[in-house]
């Protein structure tokens, strides 16, 4: 018996940010969500021919420039569906009439492929996540090693602090993370290894999360990200 998943994910590093842009292909129907459309938008259009599947949906982990501004072309050559929290399109100030907004713990449903859709804020108000199986689709939440800005507009270094304790509290060791930008010395890794490496999840105390986060990682940490032990993060 075939233990092979219902779906496929592939990934693109684009633009001069290194943004991952994904493509999540549902095998039994031939329906593809794209997550995070931008900068080169003909060559995911490109990938979803190679790979003989038809975009329907687009997936919106949140709404920065460099995460989106592939959107418009996308929605004007298929006729897909764009999902985002509705917090998020408040946030943007955006799509607030849309049918597809979403609450964490909303189901999209993709041919057999079901994708859960968590509110993960931290990096923006209605961040989001998108789990598909034993897969974890972070955006600029979690990344490998690392984590996302919060001294951007919408940026609120506590909420991340929570969100990312949920994530390492609540989600199997197994769960490979897919990150919204190539930053580390690999481009996934297990939650197992990032509880292990990532410094973002060694803090138990919310006021030296915030400082780290706020003033001392960019200082003193650049990428590619490798694993940091605990008790390392800073001095």
């Amino acid at each position: 018996m075939s233990h092979e998943p219902p779906f496929a994910i592939d990934a693109l590093e684009l633009g001069p940010m290194e943004n991952f842009v994904y493509l999540i292909r549902d095998r039994a129907s031939g329906r593809a969500a794209v997550v995070d459309p931008a900068w080169e938008v003909g060559r995911v259009l490109e990938l979803a021919r190679e790979r003989g599947v038809r975009i329907t949906d687009v997936l919106l982990t949140h709404s920065h420039h460099d995460h989106v501004n592939g959107l418009r072309e996308v929605l004007e050559v298929t006729d897909a569906r764009m999902h985002l929290l509705k917090e998020e399109a408040r946030f943007w100030g955006r799509h607030l009439d849309l049918p597809t907004l979403h609450h964490g713990g909303d189901v999209i449903e993709l041919g057999d492929t079901s994708i859960e859709v968590l509110h993960t804020p931290g990096h923006t108000p209605g961040s989001a996540c998108y789990r598909i199986g034993d897969r974890l689709i972070t955006g600029d939440t979690l990344f490998v090693y690392g984590c996302g800005r919060c001294d951007l507009a919408g940026g609120d270094p506590e909420r991340m602090y929570a969100t990312l304790r949920r994530i390492a509290e609540h989600f199997p060791r197994e769960t490979v993370i897919h990150p919204g930008h190539n930053y580390a010395a690999t481009p996934t890794s297990t939650l197992a290894e990032q509880i292990a490496g990532n410094p973002f999840l060694h803090f138990d105390n919310v006021r030296r999360f915030v400082e780290y986060r706020m003033h001392y990682h960019d200082r003193h940490r650049g990428s590619p990200y490798g694993p940091v032990a605990p008790g390392e993060e800073m001095p």
